[in-house]
């Protein structure tokens, strides 16, 4: 079982922590007010109530057994200090929470590679979402590249993978396909179930209601979304 300690327990640090251990994660849940720790427990496998800055109780709990640490804490001088600390005891998968560009290249000097932009990340999506029909989903990496759903486009339908060719002649890769799955039961009624095809082949024939998870650099996805809106008007 993997360990995750989140520290800071604002919104998405308990978010996170919730989240992690409903799918059966062992969570240790950080942070220095009293009555967010109470708020919590029981939904995670442990809380400590304790200063991040301070290393020695950084040490005490473990910290450097544990496989990830999710940075949740706002503000900037403790999250650094905290920062700091961590990749003094050795610890390299640092997710990291910022609100701003200056906190974001403070830490990519410390060294902390994974940096979360929640909230720009969230307001991105919204817009792409808006700027194209076909776009459901669209997620931008720390290593510049795109995760993206889109619903299959007109010209695709009825053809397959193959066909389209898409790694060569978009350079984006497809790395799942969601389709709706109709069955009646036998008491005659109808039932719409969403499936995933984790390995599409290259004989994958797509459908009108099929959902393509893309991913690839996002100049190429954004290129590709450009390329199948419906009136060519989308500038991402």
């Amino acid at each position: 079982m993997r360990k995750y300690a989140v520290i800071g327990l604002g919104k998405f640090g308990v978010t996170v922590a919730k989240t992690l251990y409903e799918n059966g994660a062992e969570v240790i849940a950080i942070d220095k007010d009293e009555k967010k720790i109470e708020e919590v427990k029981g939904l995670v496998s442990a809380t400590v109530s304790m200063d991040s800055t301070d290393e020695q109780s950084l040490k005490n709990i473990g910290i450097v057994d544990m496989d990830v640490v999710i940075l949740a804490i706002g503000e900037v001088e403790t999250s650094v200090l905290t920062s700091a600390i961590l990749k003094k005891l050795g610890m390299k998968n640092i997710h990291a929470k910022v609100d701003s560009d200056l906190h974001s290249k403070i830490l990519e000097i410390i060294g902390v590679r994974k940096i979360l932009f929640p909230e720009k990340q969230v307001g991105e999506q919204l817009a792409y979402t808006l700027i194209s029909p076909n776009v459901l989903r669209y997620e931008k990496m720390t290593s510049g590249h795109c995760l993206a759903e889109i619903t299959v486009p007109r010209d695709y339908v009825g053809k397959s993978l193959q066909e389209l060719n898409l790694p060569n002649e978009k350079k984006v890769h497809v790395i799942a396909v969601k389709y709706r799955d109709e069955s009646v039961t036998e008491e005659g009624d109808n039932i719409v179930e969403e499936k995933i095809n984790n390995l599409p082949g290259a004989n994958t024939i797509l459908n009108e209601d099929d959902v393509l998870v893309l991913i690839g650099a996002v100049g190429n996805i954004n290129s590709l979304v450009k390329d199948v809106s419906p009136d060519g008007s989308v500038y991402l």
